[in-house]
């Protein structure tokens, strides 16, 4: 694979994201009980609470050859559940508008650090049982730049098409 398909992968996947979010539409956004006690709108900020500091920023520090960067929760929360309690809290009061905008400026930052990366940069393709993940590889590191939709796939889809099955079927 290279960049220019990378980021055509990548578009394709907000695509489907966001005709996800249409499904679900703004006005079942912060109902609770998608994941947990989690609302769509929260798990949206869950995702993007990883996806900047993670992802983009990393790729951003390794292409100017810097160290990763500081993430933006306190540095005693070690655990991934202690971190995502943490976003939670961060985000749960915030308007479902401030979210998703934020959401899509994570993701167009995404798309400009790829275009930025350069055009012989290493991309893999690596084969899970039928997931395909890509990894960018810059200075010896790799980096998932599909973190988002990777972890959504894994980790939430299913609870949140389940969810919305039943919030459609009422």
């Amino acid at each position: 694979m290279n960049k220019p398909e990378l980021l055509n992968w990548l578009q394709d996947e907000y695509q489907q994201w966001e005709e996800l979010l249409n499904q679900i539409g703004p006005e079942r956004m912060e109902q609770p009980g998608v994941s947990g006690y989690w609302s769509m709108k929260d798990i949206i900020a869950h995702l993007t609470g990883w996806q900047q500091p993670r992802v983009n920023a990393c790729i951003q520090a390794a292409r100017r050859g810097e160290s990763e960067p500081l993430p933006p929760w306190p540095a005693h929360l070690q655990t991934d559940d202690e971190i995502n309690a943490w976003i939670y809290d961060a985000n749960h009061g915030r308007s479902l508008g401030e979210v998703l905008e934020e959401s899509r400026q994570v993701f167009q930052q995404l798309l400009d650090v790829v275009a930025d990366l350069p055009e012989d940069v290493r991309i893999e393709q690596v084969h899970q049982g039928a997931r395909v993940y890509y990894l960018v590889w810059l200075g010896g590191q790799r980096f998932q730049p599909g973190e988002f939709f990777d972890h959504f796939r894994d980790d939430h889809e299913t609870e949140v098409r389940a969810w919305l099955r039943r919030v459609n079927n009422q």
